[in-house]
């Protein structure tokens, strides 16, 4: 199977080409450049450098969230447009579990966080399966960083982009991963694609939107001066 998976819910996204579950190339977007001017390049340098044509793609997997807002929108709308005109499946990958799946395959219990602003982040808690995937434990949290962090249990691992901005104490028992393991990455959202497609997921190419943790700034004027949010903004 021919797939192709974006990340864009941080400030450096990524691109993947996967033959099924097998990752074939995997290129980070430029740092010097918004994911609004860079993603497109990429892709089309991807599918050169695999040797595929846009039309011979089956499957575009791209994180909804948490995440970038604006990011998320730029991942989301090329995935949507791509899949489109290629007439491929499209299939939207929670950004935490996308992390959570780039996590050492010993790790049984993890936490993944990413900063939410304001002193938060959006969490959420993984455990492995009877098919070896970590899966999550319920839905996404927002909550203040510092004492969602004290009240991590003995045992649990933790992971997410919000370390490489607020790493501090942590409980007693709590494992910190490497940096290599904060970050999401195109390769880890193409293997949970492969795995969820298999098992016949699917989305709907008119209904995909991003999933965000709150309102964007210019929602929360808006509301704040006009009493509500229009479709527009």
């Amino acid at each position: 199977m021919r797939l192709l998976a974006i990340e864009t819910s941080e400030l450096v996204g990524s691109v993947a080409a996967l033959d099924g579950g097998n990752v074939l190339a995997e290129h980070d977007l430029p740092r010097d450049q918004g994911s609004a001017q860079s993603l497109a390049p990429a892709l089309k340098g991807l599918l050169h450098e695999v040797g595929w044509r846009p039309d011979q793609l089956e499957l575009v997997a791209v994180t909804i969230g948490p995440g970038s807002f604006t990011g998320l929108r730029v991942g989301v709308t090329t995935a949507k447009v791509l899949a489109y005109s290629a007439r491929a499946e499209v299939l939207g990958i929670d950004t935490l579990e996308a992390v959570a799946a780039g996590c050492p395959p010993e790790i049984d219990y993890l936490a993944v966080a990413m900063d939410a602003q304001r002193g938060q982040v959006v969490a959420g808690t993984f455990r492995r399966d009877p098919e070896g995937w970590l899966a999550a434990s319920g839905p996404w949290q927002l909550a203040d960083l510092e004492p969602w962090l004290a009240a991590l249990p003995p045992g649990i691992a933790l992971a997410g982009p919000v370390l490489s901005r607020a790493c501090q104490a942590l409980p007693d028992g709590v494992r910190l991963l490497g940096p290599e393991h904060w970050s999401p990455k195109a390769s880890s959202v193409g293997r949970v694609a492969a795995r969820r497609y298999a098992a016949g997921e699917r989305n709907d190419l008119w209904t995909l939107v991003p999933r965000y943790y709150r309102r964007s700034a210019a929602e929360e004027r808006w509301e704040k001066k006009y009493g509500h949010v229009p479709d527009t903004v």
